[in-house]
Order: structure tokens, then sequence, then C-alpha cells
């Protein structure tokens, strides 16, 4: 993967984050010795913006990560509902004002490709927003001072912008820029490479449209149709990586506040069993999935992986021992210089082959599909190791991995982009598409606890509540909108 690293842009990140919601959405009093608007270049907002884009999915994942079952809270602890109010910040007091500002002066500099650029990110966050509120403030909360309590959207509603926006984007970056401006560092995903964003642009375009084949919107040979112009390796991931002077956030939580005896939390069983060999033995020269040892440790002495039972007081699958799983120093994601990834090129394998897999009338519990699924399931896998920067020959070739299109089942394909897909907030979204099914995630079960204790006892959650600070400010229409957390959003429904 290319990295582009952050620390370079952080000054300018404490000063936009300051300018850039003064007249939006949110209104914050703008410090006096700040720049102001007129004065700050696209190059100057778009850093912020996608830093706090990524920082944005990641607040989102610690919540969205124990109901997924890749963590639990130390000792093993089930979260509750969630409001995920750092994710609602960061979208509305940072990204989209800011955006909104990037995409005027675009337009004033003939600058189509930053233009296109920045509808991307709005529909990345518009996207990961309507996921987790399902009906949000946009058309009316993008006008500024003049819509100070915005009616909010439906998720249809969005997920319409959400495609106009990508397509726009698409039919842009396929144009000639001929404004001579570019990102360039200011870029801290791609470097301002516009064919690398329309890569992103069709494989973010696929996924949303692979949300909605169950909902009967898209088709699943739609999907197949995005993403042939996806990403093609694993230098096209949308990802930021982080250094010694800026720390990666993972690290910072997990591994550092291990270290310092303050709280952190603790890897799953159901990641640690999709993994290990209890939910897919193993019949070769492997025991383990070398991406394993990349998200867990376990103590010195110790072989076996045991993860904790989520809401289970500790408790490892067995019930016999004690789970002794915790987030890895030095780890993939919990290294001080470890990305932040949105969206993978493995991850574009895994959506061709759930298409695909569909498409051929493929169903939760049906086994064998097409080369074509078959095919793509096996190279994503391939890219994924390649991505952990593991050896995946011995993995690859065992027959509980290489089981052959005649058996391959949803199960196989949705595994794999489960345990690739680690920390990724989409996970949380094909749990839902799904229905938490155990068929299509070998082993799951619901967290363990107390009927007495418990709000929604037995229950997925399937949404975040709206935050407490926009109940306050604008409350007529946070209750026309709101839901129980363990209600399903439109395309869920």
């Amino acid at each position: 993967m290319k990295k582009n690293n952050i620390i370079t842009t952080i000054f300018t990140l404490l000063v936009i984050t300051l300018v850039g919601c003064s007249d939006e959405y949110f209104d914050v009093n703008t410090p006096s010795n700040t720049a102001t608007l007129e004065q700050l270049g696209m190059k100057d907002l778009i850093a912020p913006v996608i830093h706090s884009t990524m920082e944005g999915q990641r607040s989102a994942e610690l919540s969205f990560g124990n109901y997924t079952q890749y963590f639990v809270s130390t000792g093993g602890g089930a979260a509750g509902q969630t409001s995920a109010e750092g994710l609602w910040n960061q979208v509305y007091l940072y990204i989209l004002p800011n955006l909104q500002v990037v995409k005027a002066k675009a337009i004033e500099n003939n600058a189509p490709h930053i233009g296109a650029i920045s509808d991307i990110l709005i529909a990345i966050n518009l996207g990961i927003a309507t996921d987790t509120w399902d009906n949000i403030p946009y058309s009316e909360a993008i006008q500024g001072p003049e819509s100070n309590f915005p009616a909010f959207d439906t998720q249809e509603e969005i997920y319409t912008e959400i495609f106009n926006l990508l397509d726009g984007a698409i039919a842009a970056l396929n144009s000639a820029d001929t404004s001579g401006f570019n990102l360039g560092s200011a870029d801290l995903i791609y470097g301002g490479d516009s064919e690398s964003w329309l890569r992103a642009a069709y494989t973010i375009k696929a996924r949303y449209q692979l949300h909605l084949v169950g909902k009967g919107v898209t088709t699943a040979n739609d999907v197949l149709t995005t993403i042939a112009n996806g990403f093609t390796s694993n230098s096209d991931n949308f990802a930021m990586f982080y250094d010694d002077k800026s720390i990666n956030p993972w690290y910072a939580a997990e591994v550092l506040a291990r270290e310092t005896g303050n709280l952190s939390n603790d890897i799953a069983s159901q990641i640690v069993s999709s993994m290990n060999g209890d939910y897919y033995p193993f019949n070769g020269a492997i025991s383990i999935d070398p991406r394993l040892p990349e998200i867990a440790e376990i103590p010195d002495g110790e072989t076996e992986y045991r993860g904790f039972i989520s809401g289970g007081a500790g408790k490892s699958p067995s019930g016999l021992e004690d789970a002794n799983t915790r987030f890895k120093t030095n780890g993939f994601y919990t290294s001080i210089d470890s990305p932040l990834i949105l969206i993978s090129y493995a991850e574009a394998l895994f959506i061709k082959a759930e298409a695909a897999f569909l498409a051929n009338g493929g169903t939760t519990t049906s086994i064998g599909s097409s080369a074509v699924a078959y095919d793509a399931y096996m190279e994503g896998i391939a890219a994924s190791m390649e991505m952990w920067g593991v050896d995946g020959t011995d993995y690859l070739a065992d027959t509980a991995i290489d089981v052959g299109a005649g058996n391959l089942a949803l199960h196989h394909i949705m595994k794999e982009k489960y345990i690739h897909n680690y920390l990724n907030p989409e996970t949380f979204v094909d749990f839902r598409r799904y229905d938490f099914s155990d068929d299509v995630f070998t082993g799951l079960t619901i967290r363990e606890e107390l009927e007495s204790d418990a709000d929604f006892f037995g229950q997925w959650f399937r949404r975040a509540n709206y935050p407490s600070t926009e109940l306050n400010r604008n409350e007529a229409n946070v209750l026309a909108n709101q839901k129980d957390p363990i209600a399903p959003v439109w395309w869920d429904e």
C-alpha cells in the first residue's frame, strides 16, 4: 500500500476544525487568530476532512466492533446501546461543512477532479452515517444558518444521493482536468492521484450497491458490473497511515492503555474461533490462520488462542479455561504507525465473490457456485494475506479453505470477509444484512447477559440512538425519527 502519513498536516487540522463549522449546521465560536475560509485553499481543507473521515469510521467501530464480536470490553464485557456521538461530531462538525467549502472552491477554480474527490468523501460519510442512524439530516443541514433545525432525509433518499454523488464523481474523474490544481500530499490517501480515486469511487459504489441487493433495489449483477472497474491491487487500498509523532488510535487505546495500567479491550471468541480451527478445522500443515498472531497475543508459555465470549465474564468457548487473547502489541492494526483502512482490494474481491455467488442463485444455505465466485473468494484471501504481510501459502492450500467451486458456501466467503475486515465498521452492515445468521457467520451467538440487568435482552442491536446533543438542539426532528436500537434500518427491513 502507498503510505501517506498524516503528521505534516496536524497543524492544519487544528486550524481547520475550528474554522470549518462556523457557518454550517453547527454554530461555534471561531477564535480571532484563525484563518478565514477565504484565506484557505482546497489543500488546507482536504487533509483535515480525510483525517476526520478515517477517525469517524474508527469512532463508530468502538461500539460496532463489540457488536460484531471482534473485541469485548475488559474481561469479556458486551456493549449496550450506543449513540456513536464521536462519529456524529466528525460528520457534522468537521467533515460536511468543510467539504461544502472545498466543492465551492473547486467550482470557482474549475478543478473538477478535486470536486469529485469531495463528492466521494461526502458519499462515504453519508454512507456510514445513514447505516448508523437510518434517517439523518443532510439536504437542509448543509444550507447553513438558514436551517438551524433541519428535517431528516430518509435512508432511501440518502442512498439515492450517495449514488448520485459517486456517479457524478466517476464522470468527472473520467474527464480531463486542465485546472493545474493537485492536492498532492494533502491527499492523505492517494497523494492526489485521480486514477486511484476513480477506482475507489467504483469500489465504494459496489459496496453500497451490495447493501441494497437484499432490499431488491439493486441486483448482484449491478454489483459485478461496478466492481469490475474497482480496485486492482493492494496499492489501491483506501488507507491512512500514522507515525511515531501522531500515533495510531488503536495502538493508543489498546496497547498503550494496557501497558500503562488503563482499561483496554480484549479479543472476542467469534474472531478467534473463526481463525484457530474451532469453527473450520484445518487439515494440513497449519493449526491457525496466519493472520491471528497479527490480531491477538496470548500469555508467554501458552500456545492455544482462547477468545473471550461476548458478555461471558472472562469465559472461553470451552467453559473449562479462561480466555487469554489480548490486542496484539505491534500488530497489523495496533502498531504506532499502523493504518486505518476504509476499504481494500481484498474487500473488493469478497464483494465480487458474494455478488457472483448470489447472481448464480446462491442462498444463505446453498452449496456450490460459479468459477467467478470461487476465483474471487480465493483471490480475496491471497490479497488479504499480502496486505496483512503474512505467508498464506499453506492456508490457501488447506482443504478447509480450498473447498472447490462445487462446495463453496456463502459462509466461506463471509468468514473470510469478516476476518479480513477486522476493526472495520462495514462488518456491522454485513451482520445486519444477513440478520446475524449463524448459517452465514459460523458459530455466531448473541452476547451473554442477565435478563434483569439488560436492556433489549436477547436482541441484536441494529442501529445507534441519535446523540443527546442533537436531541437537545433539534428535538422535534430527532423524536420524529428515533427508533429503538434494535429496530432495523430501511435497507434491513
